[in-house]
């Protein structure tokens, strides 16, 4: 008898500064947000802020799903391709950044602007995709702090005050430890900005620089 045989086969952001004609200063933050359309109502009494969470002794802390034990016959390792994560359920506007020098930078930022938008933030993403950074933006002048659990990203984060003057900014780490090491933000800010490590000066963000933030879906 002849034998059979059997093949098997397995298949598995854009930034641009131009010189500003000396025409006037950005108008304030808080009034640009409402430029074309309102802005989601923000609780003055919301939670301290975190960087991708926000704090708060009564909100329940941020911990990986519980995973199931792998079976004994499976694999005990394979090989899988790393995996760009952008941000996702954020909308990106336009913004602007005017420096100490007069040039103008024209951003593209993802909307942070509700309690939970502000809690996701940029946990779990690896890449800010078709955005130059995020802003968490408050109702109101806020003071709080600012933490890097569950972020892979390498971040600066610079924030504004209510006229969309320059604060302060600084550099926050990935982190692994529990609890995570938290930042303590500059005292009454209104925005804040997120990019990655080493992006702020691209974005002409820097000591004297001013934030316009806009409605405008960027195009």
């Amino acid at each position: 008898m002849r034998g059979v045989l059997v093949t098997l086969m397995l298949v598995a952001g854009l930034v641009g500064c131009s010189s500003d004609d000396g025409s006037g200063d950005a108008t304030a933050v808080a009034s640009t947000l409402v430029d074309t359309a309102p802005t989601t109502p923000l609780v003055a009494t919301e939670p301290t802020v975190t960087a991708n969470a926000e704090t708060a002794s009564t909100e329940p802390a941020v911990t990986d799903p519980a995973g199931t034990e792998l079976a004994s016959t499976e694999p005990a390792s394979t090989t899988v391709p790393a995996e760009s994560v952008t941000p996702e359920g954020f909308d990106r506007v336009r913004a602007t950044v005017t420096t100490a020098d007069g040039e103008v930078c024209e951003l593209c930022l993802w909307m942070a602007d509700s309690s939970r938008s502000r809690a996701q933030g940029l946990m779990g993403v690896t890449d800010l995709g078709d955005g130059d950074g995020m802003a968490f933006v408050y109702g109101a002048p806020h003071t709080g702090t600012f933490w890097m659990k569950n972020t892979p990203l390498p971040l600066s984060i610079a924030f504004f005050d209510e006229q969309g003057g320059y604060l302060d900014s600084f550099d926050m780490e990935p982190c692994e430890a529990d609890p995570c090491p938290v930042y303590p933000t500059a005292p009454q800010f209104l925005v804040a900005i997120e990019t990655v490590q080493g992006g702020l000066d691209a974005l002409g963000i820097a000591e004297g620089s001013r934030l316009r933030l806009t409605t405008l879906a960027c195009e």
